[in-house]
């Protein structure tokens, strides 16, 4: 990074944040506008500073599905803080056709002549937010169609990912700008190894662009495949803006493999109540001139902070142990003095900034290993419901597991019971496809023809989308998939041949777990549809033993309006073509100028 870098016409200044995910907790009465003003902040910091664009990384709204509380409060801010007379002093000299090919509009929202921006905004989508259902559409699409946001970095194929950038010029600055929405990564990594992943590259003045790359996945290690290692990012990036993780990394790092920096901002509101989240909440504003580039970080002001302290009891054996008198009595003394000390901090921080919301969030984690009894927390944390946000899981016990040699065999089975009895705000952070896989490994011949994988994608879509056909439909799917192989391998109908059959369909052939989920789910929503479609019609007409076809509209059918000029709005000459606006005097880059780099 180059520190120092001026504002003259030649720097882009650019605001970075990611995972905002408006609408979390919004039903929350202390919480519950949380995001909404930090939001607020975010946008208005982009107007005082004046930047050139916003870059989101993924994860603009909590839920797939925002409520209608989330998307008015989102277009209130945008339209409050990015429409305007303030010229768009920077081109795009790609193929808008090409980067923006999923809208029916495929331009950027600041060269429409029917539109009035100052600061365009440029997303690509979450894994919160991600386009499902027979459409493939997000809220995102829906902000995109409305003129408020430029969605980029779509990718539709589940066999391969070909990434065009948005390029960029502003005076002799040039950027070329990556993106990818959110893909499984278990899938993502797949096609990494088989290099089934492309970018493109201008081949002109192919030295002198600054390279960005916008992903929104896994940076830190789940399982084998349930991440992105930063190795299999192309050597010829020069910053890589990572999004879904929440630990506030936003300092620029540099890969010493591939030569890179990697800033990852983190969320902008905690979502969980892990050290990660308690660091402070930052978003950035980079400035690029050249191929130089300085990041300044921003703190944010109206983040809930969160407070987290660990006790150890085995560790304060010269207060309690476990055999003392009234020992539970001592410990919620002490773990009350604990919380008492933490809202002081808060308190204290609070000083000097009006913006920052006067009941924090507390976390205190107790291990009471080596004897140690819990007591009740939610009498504990009564004293504390008008000074805390939290008040109803403040307290977290936990106990590290004493293993004996030779007693492996007897917790090889999962407890769900024990499950069931943690503390909400646990069950809400465990990872769903962490619990399928567990079930899976310790169950024989349970549900043998799933994977892991399919029932764990089939479960989240249940859990976050709200598809509520989403398990039995993929369960349908696999067994009529599986009848339909056993018919074709004309399998001797006994109990070991099907056992050997299936075990081959099952492990040996590469069963992308995704389609069969999004394959499932979309015949599950064919059938709504159509039954949808089909109690309409009997309701409005007499009951046909026909059914009907339902007649989708075709993207063949639109037509661009004739263009207008935009006066001295300063947004460069319009073209004939509204795919090829805002071109201006500059050399059009056409996708026959672009070579493919495969990683």
């Amino acid at each position: 990074p180059s520190p120092g870098l001026p504002d003259d016409e030649d720097t882009f200044k650019i605001l970075i944040a990611t995972d905002i995910h408006l609408g979390y907790m919004e039903k929350d009465a202390v919480r519950g506008n949380d995001t909404f003003n930090t939001f607020q902040e975010i946008m208005k910091c982009a107007k005082e500073k004046e930047v050139d664009f916003v870059l989101l990384g993924g994860d603009l709204f909590h839920e797939n599905k925002p409520t209608r509380k989330a998307l008015h409060s989102c277009i209130e801010v945008i339209r409050q803080h990015c429409m305007g007379n303030k010229p768009v002093t920077f081109q795009i000299l790609s193929d808008q056709a090409v980067n923006f090919s999923n809208s029916k509009f495929p331009w950027v929202n600041y060269q429409d002549e029917n539109l009035n921006i100052s600061i365009p905004i440029f997303s690509v989508h979450g894994n919160h937010d991600d386009p499902t259902g027979v459409d493939g559409l997000c809220a995102l699409d829906v902000l995109s169609v409305a003129g408020l946001l430029n969605h980029f970095g779509r990718s539709q194929s589940v066999e391969r990912v070909e990434i065009s950038p948005l390029l960029l010029q502003k005076g002799n600055t040039r950027i070329a700008l990556y993106g990818i929405g959110s893909i499984p990564d278990e899938r993502l990594y797949r096609m990494f190894i088989n290099n089934q992943v492309s970018m493109l590259r201008p081949l002109e003045h192919d030295s002198d662009w600054f390279n960005m790359f916008v992903i929104h996945q896994n940076r830190s290690k789940h399982g084998a495949t349930n991440y992105i290692p930063e190795k299999f990012l192309s050597d010829f990036l020069d910053l890589v803006v990572w999004g879904h993780e929440h630990e506030c990394r936003i300092v620029p790092e540099r890969n010493e493999q591939q030569l890179f920096y990697i800033t990852q901002p983190g969320s902008t509101v905690v979502t969980s109540l892990s050290p990660g989240e308690a660091i402070k909440k930052h978003i950035g504003l980079l400035r690029v001139k050249g191929r130089k580039m300085q990041l300044q970080k921003i703190p944010l002001q109206s983040v809930r902070p969160l407070y987290i302290e660990d006790i150890c009891l085995s560790e304060l054996s010269h207060l309690f142990t476990p055999d003392q008198p009234m020992v539970n009595q001592k410990i919620q003394a002490y773990c009350q003095e604990k919380v008492e000390e933490m809202l002081d901090e808060a308190q204290r921080q609070r000083l000097g900034s009006p913006q920052t919301p006067d009941k924090p969030l507390i976390r205190l984690r107790v291990d009471y290993s080596g004897g140690f009894e819990v007591f009740n927390s939610m009498r504990f944390s009564q004293r504390f419901v008008e000074r805390v946000a939290n008040p109803k899981d403040i307290l977290h016990f936990l106990r590290h597991k004493e293993t004996k040699d030779g007693v492996k065999g007897e917790a090889d089975h999962m407890d769900f019971d024990a499950l069931l009895s943690r503390p909400s705000s646990d069950v809400l952070t465990l990872r769903v496809e962490d619990l399928v896989k567990e079930y899976f490994q310790t169950a024989e011949k349970v549900l043998s023809l799933l994977t892991e994988q399919a029932m764990g994608k089939a479960v989240q879509e249940f859990v976050d989308k709200e598809e509520k056909d989403a398990i039995e439909e993929l369960i349908k799917y696999q067994l009529e998939k599986t009848q339909r192989h056993l018919r074709e391998k004309h399998t001797e109908p006994t109990e070991e041949r099907i056992d050997e059959e299936v075990h081959t369909l099952i492990f040996t052939v590469d069963l992308v777990c995704c389609n069969c989920v999004h394959q499932a789910i979309s015949r599950a929503q064919a059938h709504r549809i159509q039954g949808q479609s089909r109690s309409a019609r009997e309701d409005e007409l007499d009951l046909s033993d026909e059914p009907s076809d339902i007649a989708m509209e075709s993207d063949d059918d639109y037509k661009a309006p004739a263009t207008r000029g935009r006066g001295s709005r300063g947004r460069g000459q319009p073209s004939k073509a509204r795919g090829k606006r805002g071109r201006g005097n500059f050399t059009y880059i056409t996708n026959s100028h672009l070579s493919c780099s495969f990683n």
